[in-house]
C-alpha cells in the first residue's frame, strides 16, 4: 500500500470539511522543497512530456463564475453559514429550511457559465486525448461548472448540487428540475429577514423510484460526512499514476484534498499550483503561479510547439 493510500483510508473515516492537520502532520506528508518557480516556459516544457495529468480543483476556479462561497467573512444566506446547514443533524432538524438553501444555490447555478479556466481544462483534456495522453479533474466543487464546459473524466469528491440521494431506498439521480419540486418555487431568498417557509416533508423533493416516495436529500458531502470510498478509490488510482498535477483555485487546508497534491510531490512528480496567493502547501510545489485561474492557466494548457495533432 501507498503513503498515499495508507494516509488517505486513515483520513477518510474522518470527517471531510474543515479537517486540518497539526503542523506535525503536515511535516509528515512530505518533505519542503526549494521555493516553487514561477516559469511558465519551464513548466510548459514539463507539460509537453507529461502523459497522464491529474488537475484538483476547488473553490477558486469557479470563482470567476460568479459562484458564491459561502466560506468567510459575510458568508451567509440568511443568518447562517453554511456549515450550520450543510450537515445531517441540520437536516433532520429542518429539512424545508435546508432544502431552501440548496434549492436558493441550484437556482444560481443555473445562470452561470464555465469561465476560462474551466473551458481550458476541458479543451487540453479533448485535444491531449487524441495524442493518447490523459487529463483527469478531481473537484472539490459541487457546481458542475467543469461539466457545462466539456470535461469528462471528472471526479467530484464532494458530489453535486444537481443529484438528489434517497433518504429511504439510497437512489442516487441526476436532477436538473427548476424548481425542484413546486413547493419551492420562489423560495430560498437570501435576505436575513426572510421568513423560513416551514414546507411539510410530504411536499419536498420526494424519490420517484417504484412505491418508494423517501425523502430526498442534496447528494453533497456534509460537514460531518465521509467521502465516497468509490470514489476515493478512483482518485487514488489517478494520483498514482500521474507523471504531472495541477493545483487549481484551493486553499490547501481542507483534507483529505489537501493531501493529495503534497503525497503527489513526495514521490517526485512536478506539481503545479495555480492559485490567488500562496498556501500551506506552495512550497512543497515546484511551481506556483499567482493571479486569477481564468488568467494564468489558459496560457499553461495551450497547445505546446511540440505537440503533434492529426
Amino acid at each position: 500500500m501507498s503513503l498515499f493510500q495508507f494516509t488517505a483510508r486513515r483520513l477518510v473515516s474522518q470527517a471531510y470539511c474543515g479537517l486540518k492537520a497539526s503542523s506535525s502532520k503536515k511535516q509528515k506528508v512530505c518533505l519542503e522543497m526549494a521555493r516553487p518557480s514561477s516559469n511558465m516556459a519551464d513548466f510548459r516544457e514539463v507539460f509537453a512530456k507529461a502523459k497522464h495529468i491529474a488537475i484538483i480543483t476547488g473553490a477558486g476556479v469557479s470563482a470567476e463564475s460568479g459562484v458564491p462561497t459561502f466560506r468567510g467573512a459575510g458568508g451567509f444566506w440568511r443568518k447562517w453559514q453554511a456549515q450550520e446547514l450543510a450537515t445531517p443533524e441540520a437536516f433532520a432538524r429542518n429539512p424545508s429550511r435546508v432544502w431552501e438553501f440548496y434549492h436558493y444555490r441550484r437556482e444560481v447555478m443555473l445562470s452561470k457559465h464555465p469561465n476560462p479556466a474551466h473551458i481550458a481544462i476541458a479543451e487540453c483534456e479533448k485535444r491531449l486525448s487524441k495524442q493518447g495522453r490523459s487529463v483527469v479533474v478531481i473537484t472539490q466543487n459541487i457546481d458542475e461548472l467543469h461539466r457545462k464546459a466539456g470535461t469528462k473524466h471528472l471526479l467530484e469528491i464532494h458530489g453535486s448540487l444537481f443529484k438528489t440521494r434517497c433518504t429511504n431506498c439510497g437512489n442516487v439521480a441526476a436532477n436538473y428540475k427548476s424548481p425542484i419540486c413546486p413547493a419551492l418555487a420562489g423560495k430560498g431568498a437570501p435576505d436575513p429577514e426572510t421568513e423560513d417557509a416551514a414546507i411539510p416533508v410530504e411536499d419536498l423533493p420526494q424519490c420517484e423510484e417504484d412505491g418508494c416516495n423517501g425523502l430526498l436529500r442534496p447528494h453533497v458531502v456534509w460537514f460531518g460526512e465521509t467521502l465516497d470510498p468509490d470514489v476515493l478509490t478512483e482518485v487514488e488510482k489517478e494520483l498514482n499514476i500521474c507523471d504531472l498535477c495541477l493545483v487549481v483555485g484551493t486553499s490547501s487546508v481542507v483534507y483529505p484534498a489537501a493531501m493529495f497534491a503534497p503525497q503527489v510531490s513526495a514521490r517526485g512528480v512536478p506539481v503545479a499550483e495555480f492559485n490567488m496567493e500562496a498556501t500551506p502547501a506552495t512550497n512543497r510545489f515546484r511551481f506556483h503561479f499567482p493571479g486569477p485561474c481564468g488568467t494564468t492557466l489558459p496560457p499553461a494548457l495551450a497547445r505546446h510547439q511540440t505537440e503533434i495533432i492529426s
